[in-house]
């Protein structure tokens, strides 16, 4: 067991990009754990034209690699990581496409087969804990049953484990917080919570949706790095959803920038921090705060909002929020290919990409 946090500094976000460098190293390529491919997720639903909130989005993750999946509420985040655990209700919900976790594909399984799998194999961390977390079951008890369900402890183990995960995890004083509530718990120790529930069975998979929502950053700080301790010292390949650029500096190995149910760039951290080539990935950067910035200089937001969309199958979806739009976005659906203009390995969904980034 590593020893709880105490401390630690928050990230500047812009930071990684200035002092990225042409000779940044690349990771080693390893098999993949998870390979996600052609995934779509289509709502239907009586009366109502069927809505597709993922559309075609493809993405692998290796052991010890952090990989991100970012953009604004609406574009298709939280459904991937649901419909990868089995999540999503049966009815009114088409998914298509594969998700293969050492070559089984998850969506073709079982609800049986699926609970068997989350909380050993899979883990999750969900956004928002006081309504994920039961406020009728005692903090211990959750955390207790889930080693209980997939390792078979007895409780008077599961319990003395429990509180070894709550202290792992940098809550102070397990002992009396295992018979708390989560009403009684703050924020932050209500997620520190919800991770210790994920990370009981030490599972090789784990996919954290915005798990740093509405806590101040301090407590942000302390939760990335015990995430980030978890990938390095466990190997755990992690999927991290966040629509905080920030989130993605201090965090991601490689970065997937969704919109509009599909991926539009994607590319390693530093490189495409230091040259967006997307114009919404570089209205994302654009519209942070700089701590060394001009003091007053006023930020550039991304125009309008993700209900402003073409269709894909006609048109680039951003094109009406664009900043560089030009007569082929809205004639013609633009395909994801690999970047000539750059030199790492970057993907591209766009007509007219960014030559000079913010």
């Amino acid at each position: 067991m590593s020893t709880p946090l105490t401390s630690a500094e928050p990230t500047d976000p812009i930071e990684p990009a200035r002092t990225a460098t042409p000779a940044h190293t690349a990771r080693t390529r390893r098999e993949p754990l998870l390979q996600v491919e052609d995934l779509s997720i289509t709502f239907q639903r009586r009366g109502a034209e069927p809505f597709r909130a993922v559309d075609g989005v493809s993405f692998s993750v290796e052991p010890g690699q952090t990989v991100g999946l970012v953009g604004e509420s609406g574009c298709g985040k939280s459904v991937t990581s649901l419909a990868i655990m089995g999540l999503l209700p049966r009815r009114g919900v088409r998914v298509g496409g594969r998700a293969l976790f050492e070559g089984t594909d998850l969506l073709g399984l079982s609800d049986r087969e699926l609970r068997d799998r989350r909380g050993r194999d899979l883990g999750m961390i969900f956004q928002d804990p006081l309504s994920s977390l039961n406020p009728v079951v005692p903090i211990g008890l959750q955390v207790a049953e889930v080693v209980q369900r997939h390792k078979g402890m007895k409780r008077a183990a599961a319990t003395g484990y429990a509180r070894e995960m709550l202290h792992r995890v940098g809550i102070p004083d397990p002992d009396r917080r295992l018979k708390e509530y989560p009403h009684q718990l703050s924020g932050g120790m209500r997620q520190r919570a919800l991770i210790a529930m994920a990370l009981a069975c030490e599972p090789r998979l784990l996919i954290a949706d915005e798990p740093t929502t509405a806590l101040d950053v301090t407590i942000q700080a302390q939760i990335l790095q015990l995430l980030k301790e978890l990938v390095q010292e466990s190997d755990t390949a992690l999927i991290m959803i966040t629509h905080d650029m920030g989130v993605v500096a201090g965090l991601c190995d490689e970065v997937n920038v969704l919109y509009g149910g599909r991926i539009v760039e994607r590319g390693e951290r530093h490189p495409l921090f230091a040259h967006p080539r997307h114009p919404y990935t570089n209205g994302l950067l654009g519209s942070i705060p700089s701590l060394d910035g001009d003091r007053g200089a006023e930020l550039t937001p991304v125009p309008g909002s993700v209900q402003d969309n073409l269709p894909w199958a006609d048109a680039c979806a951003f094109a009406p929020r664009c900043s560089q739009p030009i007569e082929r976005c809205t004639a013609a659906s633009p395909e994801l290919v690999d970047d000539p203009r750059v030199a790492d390995d970057r993907t591209l969904r766009c007509h007219n990409p960014v030559e000079e980034s913010r």
